[in-house]
């Protein structure tokens, strides 16, 4: 997913939430001497004026936990994310296979 800020001020991307799981968490991952190490982000995401920040894995993502039920390639769901300025905007994802990247030119947001 790349979040592109269209407006003229900084913004920050502070939280998601979704029917799918009883809490979505923002994280980051890097390679630490040949370990993977997953951090939660508890002051959220910056996105600056005119930029853009991509999520993806094996980087900056969201992750689902506690899904209230098993999901499946090709189902889609809503995603509501929660930007300090932007305030809520609700973008509907699709489940993709395990390690993919994701359908070229799909899952962006912009504000």
């Amino acid at each position: 997913m790349t979040l592109t800020n269209r407006s003229r001020s900084d913004d920050r991307f502070v939280g998601a939430s979704s029917p799918v799981a009883s809490e979505v968490q923002l994280h980051t991952m890097s390679m630490d001497g040949g370990v993977m190490r997953m951090r939660r982000l508890t002051t959220g995401i910056p996105v600056p004026a005119g930029a853009s920040v991509e999520l993806r894995p094996g980087g900056l993502h969201i992750m689902f936990m506690g899904l209230k039920r098993q999901l499946r390639q090709g189902q889609r769901f809503p995603v509501t994310l929660q930007f300090e300025r932007a305030g809520r905007i609700t973008v509907n994802v699709a489940v993709q296979a395990v390690g993919s990247t994701g359908p070229k030119g799909a899952g962006h947001v912009g504000h």
